[in-house]
């Protein structure tokens, strides 16, 4: 479920902040009293940010084909490295912070394989049509 709209609950803190009851700011805006006790927490927590909360990392994208080459070449590079370490060396190399679990999907898009302690490149699938580099 997407979270609600900043200006909603901008809209929402207003109304309840005027003195209108949460009920009937619940039912105004349609939203649930639980929500209203989780916004009104959330500004005084937060020091009045109650936006929706950021994402807590992001991961080497498939996106575009220059980070893909670049998980590619580190993968060449450290072949024998631990997906903990793929994730420091990203970190340093491409300034983003990324979870083990994001790394191991990111490299599980490339197709690589981890074989006898090793990283293998895919057998059957070009490096081209992997990387969407055109031939």
């Amino acid at each position: 479920m997407k979270p609600y709209p900043y200006e909603l609950r901008l809209k929402v803190l207003a109304a309840l902040d005027r003195g209108t009851t949460r009920k009937e700011v619940a039912r105004t805006f349609g939203v649930a009293t639980s929500t209203l006790d989780r916004y009104l927490s959330l500004r005084k927590r937060a020091g009045g940010e109650i936006g929706p909360p950021r994402s807590t990392g992001r991961a080497p994208s498939s996106s575009t084909i220059e980070e893909r080459s670049a998980l590619w070449r580190q993968l060449e590079e450290n072949g024998d490295a631990s997906l903990e370490r793929h994730c420091e060396l990203w970190e340093r190399e491409q300034g983003d912070r990324v979870s083990v679990p994001t790394m191991w999907r990111a490299v599980r898009k490339l197709r690589w394989t981890k074989k006898s302690g090793r990283w293998e490149p895919p057998n059957e699938t070009p490096r081209t049509e992997v990387l969407g580099e055109s031939v």
